[in-house]
């Protein structure tokens, strides 16, 4: 099986054997230290707001932003201070992550965005999503699969890259700043180079390796090594790392707009590198792309209206899951309780054989949107739930027929709000980063192919041309008219899970932005996929370690499956709108304490 495995770590003894009563003194200072010298010492204490939040939120009158990585934070707020839009915060930033955060974005891969339009007076949605190369077919790609999926790595999973048209689209429409003055400032930092943070610097050693082990067939591997590896080294933590071939292709790209990008010089250079490795990629696969503007769905959640993109994205599980947990009352419940987290994980099984069974590129494939979001169809499922036991087995509903990403949040003084999302699906992506015949390009190419289905009668079968499922979905709210937040949390199927947890912190419980975040999450594996791949049991629900051991003990006696924190529990960034009774409207912005990131407001 291809989904991640969980072992419980066997304790490190240390037995000692038979000593006298000389060598009781050596044979003490012969015992193995604890594998972690910090294990159970808790957090300090807070003289306000709830204990376990590990800092305040930030707070502004003109403009935030939240992000991954604080140099990519202040490239935001600098922007708008410039006199930029969010669209061009939000452009400077996802192209500064490109560079400062690797092991989760690039300009290899794809993006989707949510913002209030403030004239418009409505969320709007932009799908930045490429299709397959026309030139793969679906026989070619199943000779190319390993048990019966496509591989993690290589060139049969690359598609189409999104991001770069997606930031030309919304500066089209929504920037103020001119294109070469929001890249051209990122070009500079990528040759000056920054320090590598803790947490990107252990993901960038762990992606590298993993493309080393030679599990899975790469086609080339040399340029990688070039970017991230200089002379043969990982940066360490604290080294100042720098992309002098990424800042010549923004360079190429701030002269020439996305057209150097889809149909131009960089065009040629990564259609001649897939002809010389043996890839499927074109220059006219890469001139056809085009982003679309699209209509988020919409539902409400106890008074709270809720948006998502829908298919090919994953972004109508979240509304799912809240259209069931809405049946129940979580805050009676209480917060961080066995019969709480039951409720939403249930509510989660439910969501996902939906999305397993129907997610796919809406001009292949028709989803039942409407029916799967209706309050109706949340109340069909939520009479599944047992309140005191798991259930065995969940399938999909009976609707009529027809992990590594970053994301941030960034809001203007004009009230424009964007909640922005970009991957390369899987860590940095499929392992092959291009080259224009003597040198690298500077970024590595998304892998986000993985995710199609080889099944003929699939819905997300893998078509040429076509868009794969996708997991990558930024979140928004909206208030009694106005809007509320800019949301997402990162992390393949975690997304929807943590979207939802999000949403009840701070609806159910009254947590504010900082804290909503800094709670202890919950994630499930197991579900059926959009691959094709089956649910496994009950699965398994892992949990943070700050989640209290009664809530523990009562999801055990419920014959819930705990498995260990794993890290996977995503990457949390949070623009909220505050209307005030005095005065005018401001911002609040929180970040992810388990990432590097940092959020800021002026």
């Amino acid at each position: 099986m291809r989904r991640r495995t969980f072992l419980a770590a066997l304790p490190a003894g240390a037995a000692l054997g038979a000593v006298s009563t000389g060598s009781v003194a050596r044979a003490q200072t012969q015992v193995a230290p604890p594998t972690d010298p910090f294990a159970g010492v808790g957090h300090g204490d807070r003289i306000t707001g709830v204990n376990f939040t590990g800092r305040s939120t930030v707070w502004g009158a003109h403009g935030a932003a939240a992000t991954a990585h604080p140099t990519a934070t202040l490239i935001g707020i600098d922007t708008l201070r410039r006199g930029g839009s969010a669209i061009d915060a939000a452009i400077a930033i996802n192209a500064a992550l490109g560079f400062l955060e690797p092991v989760a974005n690039g300009i290899g891969g794809d993006a989707y965005c949510m913002l209030w339009d403030p004239k418009q007076r409505k969320v709007v949605g932009l799908n930045g999503s490429g299709p397959s190369p026309r030139g793969l077919s679906l026989e070619t790609a199943r000779a190319k699969a390993i048990d019966g999926y496509l591989p993690r790595y290589g060139a049969v999973t690359v598609n189409v890259p999104g991001a770069v048209d997606a930031w030309w689209s919304a500066h089209q429409r929504y920037g103020k700043l001119a294109w070469k003055d929001v890249l051209l400032p990122v070009a500079d930092l990528c040759e000056a180079g920054a320090p590598v943070p803790q947490v990107i610097g252990y993901y960038l050693s762990r992606n590298l390796a993993a493309f080393d082990a030679g599990r899975y067939p790469i086609e080339e591997n040399d340029n990688r090594k070039r970017i991230w590896a200089p002379g043969g080294q990982v940066p360490a933590v604290g080294e100042v790392f720098a992309n002098p071939f990424l800042a010549r292709t923004l360079r190429l790209m701030a002269e020439g707009g996305r057209d150097a990008f889809y149909d131009g010089p960089i065009a040629d250079s990564i259609e001649a590198y897939f002809k010389r490795i043996g890839g499927w990629m074109t220059r006219a696969d890469l001139a056809a792309h085009r982003t679309e503007w699209v209509e988020p769905i919409q539902t409400n959640y106890r008074g709270v209206d809720v948006f998502g993109l829908g298919p090919n994205t994953q972004g109508l599980s979240t509304n799912q899951v809240l259209n069931i947990c809405e049946q129940f009352d979580l805050k009676g419940m209480g917060f961080q309780s066995a019969a709480s987290l039951h409720h939403q994980a249930e509510a989660k099984r439910l969501a996902f054989e939906d999305r397993a069974r129907w997610f796919a590129d809406a001009r292949f494939s028709r989803t039942p949107v409407e029916w799967l979001n209706s309050k109706a169809y949340a109340a069909e499922r939520a009479r599944l739930i047992r309140p005191d036991r798991v259930m065995d087995r969940v399938f999909p509903g009976d609707a009529p027929h027809h992990g590594d990403t970053t994301y941030f949040s960034v809001a203007d003084a004009d009230g424009m709000m964007v909640s922005w999302i970009q991957s390369n699906y899987r860590g940095m992506g499929s392992g092959l980063a291009p080259d224009d015949g003597h040198e690298p390009l500077g970024f590595m190419f998304q892998d986000r192919g993985e995710l199609f289905a080889l099944t003929d009668g699939h819905p997300n079968v893998y078509a040429p041309g076509k868009r794969p499922f996708q997991t990558i979905i930024p979140g928004f709210a909206v208030k009694d008219g106005e809007p509320w937040m800019a949301f997402g949390v990162m992390g393949g199927a975690m997304q929807p899970q943590g979207q939802a947890q999000i949403i009840i912190n701070m609806v159910d419980y009254g947590l504010d932005p900082q804290a909503a975040g800094d709670a202890p999450r919950w994630q499930h594996y197991g579900s059926s996929e959009p691959t094709g791949q089956p649910a496994e049991g009950v699965g398994i629900l892992n949990l943070e370690s700050g989640v209290p051991e009664a809530t523990r003990r009562g999801l055990e006696a419920m014959g819930w499956v705990l498995g260990p924190p794993d890290g996977g529990f995503g990457g949390y960034q949070n623009v909220v709108r505050q209307q005030n009774a005095r005065g005018p409207w401001t911002y609040g912005a929180a970040s992810e304490m388990r990432k590097d990131g940092l959020a800021l407001a002026y």
